[in-house]
């Protein structure tokens, strides 16, 4: 039966306390939680305009930089796909189309300073996130629970196509 107040969620009246549905949608919330608040600092920062699509995005372009067909293979998407998300980083100035110095037939997707100034700005606002989850929670069960979700994680499931993932790609 559906539950007319979390209309997504599956409600099963004779498993009491046990919810193994809602293992996957906490941890997806709190993934959505801590996304949708480094966007809403990154916006705040100077950054109004980058989406979660465009962090995984500058994520697989990388430092050294990548081709297009490159990125979609990181992100698990096409080719095409990922040459519509690179236009948009191009658009907005996070990222730059470049020859390639070691083969002058492909182009490839360099980071902006602009773009490196938000993945900068990301990874310490995730810091300042993960601070305040220690002290909601406290310091040892953040850790503790990092510790148990690598404990199930498998060490290869860090991928950047989460993107591509939850969109069906």
């Amino acid at each position: 039966m559906v539950d007319e107040k979390k209309v997504n969620q599956v409600v099963d009246p004779g498993k009491g306390d046990v919810r193994g549905h809602e293992l996957p949608l906490l941890l997806f919330a709190g993934f959505r939680t801590l996304i949708d608040r480094l966007h809403a600092e990154l916006a705040r920062q100077g950054h109004p305009d980058v989406r979660p699509a465009h962090g995984f995005a500058m994520q697989a372009v990388g430092a050294g930089g990548a081709t297009a067909s490159e990125v979609g293979r990181r992100l698990g998407v096409s080719k095409q796909a990922a040459g519509k998300t690179v236009d948009r980083l191009v658009a907005l100035g996070y990222a730059e189309r470049a020859d390639d110095p070691a083969d002058a037939r492909r182009k490839l997707v360099r980071l902006t300073p602009r773009g490196l100034d938000a993945l900068t700005r990301s990874a310490a606002i995730f810091d300042d996130l993960r601070a305040d989850w220690a002290h909601t929670l406290g310091p040892e069960r953040v850790r503790d629970m990092e510790d148990a979700l690598r404990a199930v994680v498998p060490t290869d499931a860090f991928r950047l196509d989460a993107a591509g993932w939850l969109g069906g790609a």
